[in-house]
């Protein structure tokens, strides 16, 4: 039996053509890359919606995460030579994979069914935001349009005041997490088969048993829309669970079994309501749950955040502190691990990026590489897949079916 080398990326080999925009493609191309595979950003000559935001020239912080380990080519699929080339790479490809709005490519003359023509092979892999088919397909889908429609607002936020979108783009990212392990299925299903095949996501789809809890809560109370609870558990079975205020911030406490319950009352000195009636279970506790809060808020108010979770972490009750974004990419633990890097981006500046989450034991993890300038592998990627000769190159330029970086 042949050695298996462990090192090599598990994705070394396959060819991608990412024409993700914004965040829910591009996060998947950036898995794939971080597997192991050469992804090629499709970006238009002006570039990706993203690439400048600020409209002060220069790339947005979120470009540059999203693209690291990424080569990048420019093409006008809107000009006969840019579509004929678009086909060509396909022809090259393992997958594809867009974000545009359903049927986008097919307008062109470039979509699934030409391009796995061109190559039967190929995996073709759509993130929308309403799925290809059904009454809403055409609906305009951004994540906080989706967040909406998915009935995220109506359960975030404080139960005395309005509908709240999440804080951060979950639905975008969800997405993106759904199309990337769609990709494995395929290409693995591939492997049995030799046949490539369209796989699709929709964001609505994506981020729907992200709502379980909540689900569960409707259902509990007879299918009725049940009430926001800000940081309060959302079913009302756990207390304390929420976030408490501190002398100097904030924290996370949360009593999801009893001896959680009993080591808070030790730290807390608080041993006499062990015995209470009120409190004498989690579902008692949870009928009970501002009495609880009052109760615990009294306590975290005296100390600071890291005396707390400091405290209730050497007895094992689940807590964190409340950080603060420039906390966060500071944190030694996922900079240790390997997930944060401090990086020298040629247009970001000194920044910290993440290397992907996944992991591969083993592997030789691969070293995070600056995201592209727009067009900066243009020639590079025309010669490298397609052996095109220089001259050729400069053609399709005059022509304006691509764009090269100006060096």
């Amino acid at each position: 039996m042949a050695m298996i080398d462990l090192k090599r990326h598990p994705l070394e080999g396959v060819k991608v053509l990412d024409l993700g925009q914004i965040y829910n493609g591009p996060y998947a191309g950036f898995l794939l890359a971080m597997g192991g595979a050469d992804v090629i950003k499709v970006e238009p000559i002006e570039g990706e919606a993203i690439r400048d935001r600020s409209g002060r020239g220069g790339i947005s912080f979120a470009m540059g995460m999203l693209n690291s380990n990424k080569r990048d080519i420019s093409i006008d699929l809107k000009t006969t030579e840019g579509k004929a080339l678009l086909v060509e790479l396909a022809k090259e490809a393992d997958v594809l994979l867009e974000n545009f709005a359903p049927g986008a490519l097919d307008r062109l003359g470039i979509g699934a069914s030409v391009l796995q023509a061109a190559n039967p092979r190929l995996i073709y892999a759509s993130s929308t935001g309403y799925g290809l088919s059904g009454p809403a397909r055409d609906n305009l889908a951004m994540d906080l349009t989706i967040q909406a429609n998915a009935g995220i607002m109506s359960i975030n936020g404080p139960g005395d005041g309005p509908p709240m979108k999440a804080g951060v783009a979950l639905c975008d990212f969800f997405g993106g997490v759904h199309l990337y392990c769609g990709i494995l299925t395929a290409l693995y299903e591939r492997a049995q088969t030799g046949i490539g095949r369209v796989v699709e996501i929709a964001m609505l789809e994506a981020v729907y048993p992200a709502l379980a809890t909540n689900l569960t809560a409707m259902y509990a109370a007879g299918g009725v829309q049940p009430q926001r609870k800000g940081n309060q558990h959302p079913v009302g079975a756990s207390a304390p669970y929420g976030v408490y205020e501190t002398c100097d911030g904030h924290v996370a406490i949360i009593c999801v079994r009893e001896v959680h319950w009993e080591n808070l009352m030790d730290i807390m000195g608080r041993t006499d309501l062990k015995a209470d009636p009120r409190f004498v279970d989690q579902a008692t506790r949870g009928e009970n749950s501002r009495l609880v809060d009052s109760i615990v808020q009294a306590w975290t108010c005296t100390l600071t955040k890291d005396e707390i979770t400091q405290t209730l972490r050497a007895r094992q009750v689940p807590s964190a502190a409340v950080r603060e974004l420039p906390e966060v990419v500071e944190d030694v633990h996922m900079h240790e691990r390997g997930m944060l890097h401090r990086i020298d981006h040629p247009e970001l500046g000194p920044v910290i990026l993440p290397h992907s989450p996944l992991r591969f034991h083993g592997e030789e993890r691969l070293e995070l590489t600056p995201s592209p300038g727009l067009g900066q592998h243009t020639s590079e990627v025309l010669a490298d897949w397609l052996d095109y000769e220089p001259g050729r190159i400069d053609a399709l330029v005059k022509l304006g079916a691509i764009g090269i970086a100006e060096t």
